[in-house]
């Protein structure tokens, strides 16, 4: 009887990653943010708006095209290794984004205060941080018990 491959094929891999590219990578992720939600200042206000925010104004299409680069965000979080619990949350704050978006006026508002994007990153910081303290050395343990 010949074995069977359990393996999942289809399956796609993450490939593991230096604490260096995935700095990096996250260091892309936060300027393709804030392309996306605060690239230009309003005059004469504080506010700062992004090409998101633009893009939605286009009736019917803006802001599901807007959404295309959030997706990527949450796709370039899972290949680098956020947990599922980031990730939905990332997917929550972009279905937010996307959903009150369509709404006329109130989504353009909206979008210049949410600020989905920044708000993604800053979590896949947050997580990716934490996965990177949790891999790190904590020292020679034989040096520490040996000592008097």
């Amino acid at each position: 009887m010949a074995s069977l491959d359990h393996s999942h094929p289809t399956k796609p891999m993450r490939r593991r990653r230096t604490d260096a590219e995935i700095t990096a990578e996250v260091a892309r992720l936060e300027n393709l943010a804030k392309t996306l939600d605060a690239r230009f200042r309003i005059p004469l206000t504080g506010f700062r708006v992004g090409l998101d925010g633009l893009i939605g104004l286009i009736p019917g299409v803006g802001d599901t095209l807007a959404a295309l680069p959030s997706a990527y965000l949450i796709t370039r979080g899972w290949q680098l290794g956020a947990k599922k619990r980031t990730l939905a949350r990332m997917s929550v704050n972009t279905g937010l984004d996307w959903m009150l978006g369509t709404i006329p006026i109130v989504g353009d508002l909206f979008d210049i205060g949410f600020k989905g994007n920044l708000r993604n990153v800053r979590l896949l910081q947050s997580d990716l941080r934490k996965g990177q303290t949790a891999r790190a050395p904590q020292g020679d343990i034989a040096a520490e018990t040996h000592r008097d």
